[in-house]
């Protein structure tokens, strides 16, 4: 009876708990028990989250580190920033497969183990859909759902083996066609109901899938969005403006960062987290229970009045 307890994974406790960084953790393994259970190599939970140099992923892999987790990191080079006190970065470049799989083997080779993955790393885009850079449109769907999708094949596997997790962060903005942000909605929302999707075909296998999907936050999100430029003979020219310099304040003025990292801990903590997690303003959430309940052409009037259209 010793030896199952030992080999089976340790109910997590609450996320507030002041036990949290001893009591979150699973089951390891030493000396005649390590047969039973070769993969484990340490007792904390090990736990990926990408884009973790700034921004929201960088509020979230420090404090699930500071709440007791083994939190490695990415972004696409880590030298440019100073090395994190709580938790590994590492080089990761979504649009770069075989980067995925040396980020995979460095995690694998440190910790033995994943039990959760944060898929965070995405970046904005901003212009009129007839102006967009055809390019650009690529690089933005690359990194926002074809290199997460990649990430989550190449972990998939070890995610198995743990009963683990995977939290996608999607958007707000992912539920509906916001002017100008279009191809980041069109991105974001592709990424919604893929993790539908993945929830149901492993959910007899016992990973967890979920989203979190975040309004507007005081992050540097602003400075690493793409812009399509605003030209001076565009038919969109005042109101492409209008609205990026709305953008613009919503994040300035946003909520702090942490707030998404306290409920991804929470979810990671949680034995029946439902799909999809709404966190931000409250004015930004009741959009989409809007966006449900009334008829399509009202609720397009009340995107129009915001954005001065």
């Amino acid at each position: 009876m010793l030896l199952l307890q030992w080999a089976s994974p340790v109910q997590p406790a609450p996320a507030e708990s002041p036990q949290g960084g001893n009591a979150a953790r699973v089951g390891g393994c030493s000396g005649v028990i390590q047969i039973a259970c070769p993969f484990l190599f340490s007792m904390e939970r090990v736990i990926v989250v990408t884009g973790a140099s700034s921004g929201l992923g960088q509020s979230t892999a420090n404090y699930l580190a500071q709440k007791g987790f083994k939190v490695f990191g990415s972004c696409r080079n880590p030298q440019k920033y100073p090395k994190p006190e709580h938790y590994s970065l590492l080089a990761l470049d979504l649009n770069n497969p075989e980067t995925i799989d040396s980020f995979r083997a460095a995690v694998l080779e440190a910790a033995g183990r994943v039990d959760a993955v944060v898929n965070n790393a995405g970046v904005g885009i901003t212009g009129p859909i007839e102006e967009l850079d055809a390019q650009a449109l690529k690089d933005h769907f690359q990194t926002n759902l074809f290199g997460p999708t990649a990430l989550l094949q190449a972990f998939l596997p070890d995610l198995r083996l743990t009963k683990g997790a995977i939290i996608n962060i999607t958007s707000i903005a992912g539920y509906m066609g916001l002017p100008f942000r279009g191809a980041y909605s069109a991105s974001k929302g592709a990424f919604h109901l893929l993790s539908e999707a993945l929830r149901m075909e492993v959910k007899s296998q016992g990973i967890r899938v979920m989203t979190v999907a975040p309004g507007d936050y005081a992050t540097d999100i602003a400075s690493r969005r793409y812009h399509e430029p605003v030209q001076a003979d565009s038919p969109y020219r005042e109101v492409y403006q209008h609205s990026l310099d709305t953008m613009n304040t919503h994040v300035d003025q946003g909520n702090d960062p942490e707030e998404i990292a306290r409920a991804i801990a929470a979810l990671l903590q949680s034995k029946n987290p439902g799909v999809h997690h709404r966190v931000g303003p409250f004015m930004q959430k009741l959009s989409v229970t809007l966006k449900r309940i009334l008829p399509d052409t009202w609720y397009e009037r009340l995107l129009m009045n915001h954005y001065k259209l």
